[in-house]
């Protein structure tokens, strides 16, 4: 095989390859799959066994062939070599060369027979939509997905597709985040389904990762295939897919609580700005030192923010709009504030009950069509 890259076409390719890229024993899942085909075609393919990155690129194909580089070091050569061609080639022997004006570089390269078995992509039930919308929400429930929850169906963020809406959950056992949008989403299912009712639940790596990818230009498109098994997103010339999480999610509108006694109405800003500065306190990393709690005093008007460490104590107070009872009630400093900047909004909503009951957040003024709330579970105050 011999094929010739423009440099910035194959690093370009090459990063976003590198996310499906795995870290084992076996080093076909550590490689990239290259196939060049005439006249001028190159596919590159990463694959980790759960998640996988394929993308066609325009190269010079003098002597077509198929084989597996070692990804790592593969994108590092490629990045230090000076000159516009990169030109790859590999013999028989699996030698790689990798060569750029004067300068050149061998590896080992791998049969293409050993590259972990890419699963069945094709499906008849698939949607397009905004990517901007979807990279958006991501990032606005990202944060609440569970890390290596023993619910597995909560360590990813469940995805809900209706004919004109969209719906994101992401619930730990600490937080819960709810985003959905009305969209103009286009249905190419060919099975003759006239509407369009998928519900699915991705790994939550998986949307981090797809999150990158997503383009904020709100002209930009993804049409998203949905298999028995596995997702699969066609993003400009990339394809990235992956397995789904096997599963029910948890009934999330059942535990959101609804009937709050207290609401507070506040200056999202300033209240982040407030939690950052208690951030210096509760987030300490002293050897030894335990993270410690915020602590909200609810009093008239006033919203009084405190919290106590080994590293010293903060205060502040802000204006508030409150309805109901006063109360005391405390929370994980950083869970707060990505609660709370994930939420959308100038003013923002707080709605409470008693010191053990769950926070509800939320815009004051909604975006039209959209729904957003964020809840989060109080911690228990030392006495």
């Amino acid at each position: 095989m011999k094929v010739i890259f423009k440099r910035n076409v194959i690093i370009n390719a090459t990063a976003p390859l590198m996310c499906a890229v795995a870290k084992s024993q076996n080093p076909a899942t550590e490689g990239i799959l290259i196939e060049a085909k005439y006249p001028d075609t190159c596919v590159l393919t990463t694959f980790d066994a759960n998640k996988g990155v394929r993308i066609t690129i325009e190269a010079v194909v003098i002597e077509e062939g198929k084989y597996i580089v070692n990804a790592q070091k593969f994108n590092q050569t490629i990045k230090v070599m000076i000159g516009e061609d990169i030109t790859l080639g590999i013999d028989q022997k699996l030698t790689a060369c990798i060569s750029c004006g004067k300068s050149s570089h061998k590896m080992t390269a791998l049969a293409p027979d050993i590259f972990p078995m890419i699963p069945d992509l094709t499906s008849d039930r698939s949607f397009i939509l905004s990517q901007s919308i979807v990279k958006k929400m991501i990032n606005q429930v990202s944060f609440a997905m569970g890390i290596n929850d023993p619910r597995t169906v909560l360590n990813g963020c469940y995805c809900q597709i209706r004919d004109d809406s969209i719906t994101l959950v992401a619930c730990d056992s600490y937080k819960l985040a709810k985003v959905s949008k009305m969209a103009d989403i286009e249905n190419k299912n060919t099975n003759n389904d006239a509407h369009l009712n998928f519900n699915f639940i991705i790994p939550a790596k998986t949307v981090l990762e797809v999150g990158k990818m997503l383009s904020d230009d709100e002209e930009s498109l993804t049409q998203i295939y949905i298999t028995r098994k596995h997702i699969v997103f066609l993003i400009g010339e990339i394809t990235f897919f992956s397995r789904l999480v096997d599963g029910d999610y948890i009934d999330y509108d059942r535990i959101i609580v609804k009937n709050h006694k207290i609401d507070v109405t506040v200056d999202r800003q300033e209240l982040i700005y407030a939690l950052e500065r208690a951030a210096l306190i509760t987030e300490e990393r002293i050897v030894n030192s335990v993270r410690s709690h915020v602590k909200f005093d609810l009093i008239d008007g006033l919203l009084k923010i405190s919290a106590v460490s080994t590293a010293g104590s903060t205060y502040d107070e802000l204006e508030v709009d409150k309805n109901g009872d006063d109360l005391i009630i405390a929370f994980n400093n950083r869970f707060l504030i990505d609660s709370i900047r994930a939420c959308d909004a100038e003013k923002i909503k707080l709605s409470l009950s008693s010191p053990l009951t769950s926070m509800n957040i939320e815009p004051i003024d909604a975006e039209e069509g959209k729904e957003e709330i964020f809840m989060l579970l109080p911690v228990r105050m030392k006495e």
